[in-house]
């Protein structure tokens, strides 16, 4: 069975929402360990803000590394059809030969870093044309989006936003921006059974 996508409940857990609706928007709930979200939740929420606390900054680099060579050591298991693959810098990107863009024609998902006034996590689901299919796990009212952003109510396992291509590819810090190429980072996320491959359909194309 598949259960909605989840909103963060704090300002920092963006990182690790994100990586558990990737799970959720994949598997089955009955598919998926107890032991997964207990990893996930014990190696995020691990940067440090101006203040000292742990997590005030989120999810560092570092952890979200880690987290998906986890996931993959956890597939090797034989538990869970999962694989995963950590992306950074120019590596991130929309343009048509993208390792982003292709992961989403093969039916994985994306956990990708951009601005919302600060750095967010947010998980892709798809792409058709110039739009980008997305579930932020901050909750926002339709109001308060910008012009160009749709805020989507009646999708909630798949994406709750809408986003031009356009928007998300820009270097400069606005909402929903990847920003600084420098500073990009995505989390790829693949379900073996699912995933389509030249091997299992004349219809994948890159």
């Amino acid at each position: 069975m598949k259960t909605p996508l989840r909103y963060q409940i704090t300002e920092y857990d963006c990182g690790p929402s994100s990586l558990l609706n990737g799970l959720s928007y994949l598997f089955e709930r009955e598919e998926l360990a107890p032991e997964i979200v207990r990893n996930i939740m014990i190696y995020s929420l691990d940067a440090y803000g101006a203040d000292g606390i742990s997590g005030k900054s989120g999810t560092s680099h570092a952890a979200m590394m880690f987290l998906s060579q986890w996931l993959n050591g956890f597939g090797k298991t034989g538990r869970l059809d999962i694989h995963s693959e950590y992306l950074a810098g120019q590596n991130v990107n929309l343009g048509p030969d993208s390792r982003l863009r292709d992961a989403l024609a093969r039916n994985g998902a994306a956990v990708v870093r951009l601005d919302l006034e600060g750095w967010h996590y947010v998980l892709v689901t798809r792409i058709a044309e110039d739009r980008v299919y997305l579930f932020d796990p901050y909750y926002l009212p339709a109001d308060e989006a910008p012009p160009d952003v749709r805020v989507v109510s009646d999708k909630p396992c798949a994406y709750n936003r809408v986003v031009p291509v356009s928007r998300m590819e820009s270097e400069e810090l606005h909402p929903y921006a990847f920003g600084p190429v420098e500073t990009r980072e995505a989390v790829l996320l693949f379900n073996r059974r699912t995933q389509l491959t030249e091997e299992n359909t004349i219809e994948y194309m890159i």
